[in-house]
């Protein structure tokens, strides 16, 4: 097909390593369907990038990066941000940036065809504003459960119920969190403790619980809702969603998907902020059947030293071999430090990496566990690996 005929999807993904992997895997579905893919990434994220890539970031005639300004300077080199200061920065300066962006792709680039819907991030829902000024359908990708969907969903009903915010940091241990949240469609035997947990603060006016909640609030209004699950897994809470949404697709699990796309340089292309260790594959071979804990805790989590410590010792003492992935700024405000008689006792049966290729390790037969913090986003690895999960909550 000629480019200019191409129907031609923009995808923005939040600017977070765990949301940019699976919009990515989005686009390589669509593009393998016969898209021309326009792939928004902020500039901060875009600089992170090109330096794990090494000046490198492969573009295509019919697969384009692009890049909308983000509110951080470019003498900010903090890694992570934390996730609040996130969601404010998006929410502040992204929507006038995409809004020039797409009326350029519509207007000033005559080999690309006009742009004919928005692939948005549940999380950059001012994409929703551009849309219809230009005219075309935008669609909410989310790539949690339906469940942590519609859990989010109805934030604004715990605000509403008195649920939130909490009264005081004492209601964080004295078993007010097993209340029971039996209002909900299609989840049975919730509590409060079962929500994403961003509703554990005492402050109203909390940073995260608003933005997730003004963003769901908008949920409705996507011309689609797009979820890496699958009917089969999830049926009576999808269909609790029927009616309160706009259609729902449901795309997952997305690693499975992509695996029946032809191999091309499109399929390889990867999005890490981190540069990849090579050999964490390299580490695995030769280890038994499932006999490897693999420790990742995502792209945003961070702990102190003692929490670092904690784990630490609670994998020497396992006595199981481990693949531990920590971020150079997983601790906050400091470097890791590892205690040197931890280093001495795993020296033998531990590896210690700043990053690698999450999927690929996940599907080799040596991973037996996979001990993480985000489950809810790793759904799509989880059902694709043979690896029991274990949920770290750090909060």
């Amino acid at each position: 097909m000629d480019n200019i005929g191409k129907p031609h999807a923009v995808c923005i993904p939040f600017p977070a390593q765990g949301h940019m992997t699976p919009m990515l895997s989005m686009a390589k579905l669509l593009h393998s369907s016969g898209f021309h893919i326009t792939f928004v990434n902020t500039e901060f994220n875009h600089r992170r990038l090109l330096r794990s890539h090494d000046n490198d970031l492969a573009s295509f005639p019919d697969f384009k990066f692009m890049t909308i300004p983000d509110g951080i300077p470019d003498s900010d080199d903090v890694s992570t941000r934390d996730l609040p200061s996130l969601c404010q920065s998006t929410i502040e300066n992204c929507l006038p940036h995409f809004r020039r962006l797409l009326y350029s792709l519509q207007s000033s680039y005559p080999e690309i065809p006009k742009v004919t819907c928005i692939i948005s991030d549940a999380s950059m829902s001012f994409s929703l504003d551009v849309a219809k000024e230009i005219g075309v359908p935008c669609a909410f990708f989310r790539f949690c459960s339906a469940c942590a969907f519609m859990a989010y969903l109805h934030y604004r009903k715990l605000l509403e119920k008195g649920l939130f915010p909490l009264r005081d940091a004492a209601q964080l241990h004295n078993g007010y969190l097993d209340t029971a949240v039996d209002w909900i469609p299609g989840l049975k035997h919730l509590r409060l403790k079962d929500f994403p947990s961003f509703n554990r603060t005492t402050d109203k006016n909390d940073i995260m619980f608003n933005c997730v909640m003004s963003h769901m609030d908008r949920a409705p209004m996507a011309s689609a809702i797009i979820l890496n699950t699958f009917d089969e897994l999830e049926q009576e809470v999808l269909a609790t969603m029927v009616p309160i949404l706009p259609p729902i697709y449901t795309i997952g699990p997305l690693p499975m998907l992509l695996e029946q796309v032809p191999t091309t340089p499109i399929k390889s292309l990867s999005l890490n902020l981190w540069k990849e260790q090579p050999d964490c594959l390299e580490w695995l071979e030769g280890k038994k059947l499932q006999s490897v804990v693999y420790v990742n805790f995502g792209s945003l989590t961070t702990v102190t030293n003692e929490q670092l410590t904690e784990f630490a010792w609670g994998l020497a003492n396992s006595e199981y071999a481990f693949m531990w992935i920590i971020r150079p700024d997983l601790v906050r405000g400091d470097s890791a430090k590892l205690p040197a008689e931890f280093l001495e006792a795993t020296k033998d049966r531990g590896l210690i990496a700043s990053w690698c290729k999450q999927e690929t390790v996940l599907r080799h037969p040596a991973i037996g566990v996979f001990l993480t913090q985000w489950v809810e986003f790793n759904i799509g690895e989880c059902m694709r690996c043979c690896a029991d999960v274990v949920l770290a909550i750090l909060c």
